[in-house]
């Protein structure tokens, strides 16, 4: 049985959302894509910030472009009170639950853009008690832009 189904959102377009009540420390979906130099795509055009891009550094070397229709957790909206975090593992990464989360709730995390000059370009939509105003986070390890 699928944890999430795909619903509109409350914060941007569609999103997931929780099919059943989901425990904290669940693992709720893989995050997939297509495994890229950091050199493609830091070069392709397809990655400029002016659009949505769906990109997940992994590690010095490699970055896993998550654009595809079969990625399903694209989906997943920011917010500044997620109730999941990515982990990655290897070349993989997935999104688990980080806390009890309840059926029909949307599931959220913290996309943690890094914070520079250009951080007025992401503003947040979560709506949550929480939202700074944009999608930042000081010392951010992913690239996720979506």
């Amino acid at each position: 049985m699928r944890l999430y189904k795909i619903k509109k959102s409350k914060i941007d377009k569609n999103g997931l959302y929780a099919s059943c009540n989901i425990k904290k420390g669940t693992k709720i979906i893989e995050y997939k894509g297509k495994i890229i130099s950091v050199k493609k795509s830091a070069e392709d055009p397809k990655f400029d910030n002016g659009k949505a891009i769906y990109l997940f550094n992994l590690n010095k070397r490699f970055d896993l472009d998550g654009d595809f229709k079969f990625n399903t957790a694209r989906l997943i909206n920011h917010s500044c009170e997620p109730n999941c975090e990515v982990t990655g593992s290897g070349l993989k990464i997935w999104v688990y639950a980080i806390k009890d989360i309840q059926k029909n709730e949307e599931l959220s995390y913290d996309y943690g853009f890094s914070f520079d000059k250009d951080y007025k370009q992401f503003p947040c939509k979560c709506k949550s008690k929480k939202c700074v105003g944009y999608i930042v986070r000081e010392g951010s390890r992913w690239r996720i832009k979506n």
